[in-house]
C-alpha cells in the first residue's frame, strides 16, 4: 500500500467537511490524517487528506471526491515536489532529574519548550511525520502525558500553485 497526500480545494460552506468525511466512511476508506483551514481566498477552504491504500482504491477516492458538489479542485502532492509538515504538542512528566535530558532531546530535534511547571514540560515540534514520531519515541521513556498532532499540511514546491481559477 502507498501513502497518498491529497490537497482538496472546497467551497467554504457549512457541512462540507461532514460530506467529505461521510464519503470516506460510507465507502470504508480510512483517513490517516486530515487538516482543514481557510485558504488565501476566504470563500475557499483547503483540505489536506492523507490516505494509505492501494492505487486502485486511491483512484476511486479521487473520483468520488471529484463528484462532490463543493469540491473545486483536487491535487496529489508527491514527495519530491512538495513540502509536508505536521505540528505536535507533547506534554511530558518532568521530574527534577529528567528535565535536562528532556531539554537536550528537544534541542536535538529543534523542538520549542512552550510551558514548564513543577511536574511537566510541554514541547512544540514541527516537521515531517517521521520526525514527530521519532521525538515521541525518544520521549516515551520519561512518561508522555498527552500528545496532540495536527495532521499533515502540504504545499507544492516552486511555482506550482493550487488555486481556485
Amino acid at each position: 500500500m502507498a501513502r497518498h497526500t491529497l490537497s482538496v480545494l472546497v467551497n467554504n460552506h457549512m457541512g462540507v467537511l461532514s460530506r467529505v468525511s461521510g464519503l470516506f466512511s460510507r465507502r470504508g476508506y480510512n483517513i490517516e490524517s486530515l487538516s482543514v483551514g481557510k485558504s488565501e481566498d476566504p470563500n475557499v477552504s483547503r483540505m489536506t487528506i492523507v490516505v494509505e491504500c492501494e492505487d486502485d482504491v486511491y483512484m476511486q477516492i479521487k473520483n468520488q471526491l471529484a463528484k462532490l458538489m463543493d469540491v473545486i479542485k483536487i491535487a496529489e502532492f508527491e514527495e519530491e515536489h512538495s513540502v509536508k509538515r505536521e505540528l505536535a504538542l507533547i506534554k511530558i512528566d518532568a521530574l527534577n532529574g529528567t528535565r535536562s535530558q528532556i531539554m537536550e532531546i528537544a534541542n536535538i530535534f529543534r523542538a520549542h519548550i512552550i510551558d514548564v511547571t513543577n511536574s511537566t514540560i510541554i514541547l512544540e515540534i514541527t516537521g515531517d511525520q517521521n520526525k514527530v514520531s521519532a521525538i515521541i519515541s525518544m520521549l516515551d521513556e520519561f512518561g508522555i502525558k498527552e500528545v496532540i498532532r495536527t495532521g499533515v499540511s502540504a504545499i507544492a514546491r516552486g511555482d506550482s500553485e493550487l488555486k481556485n481559477y
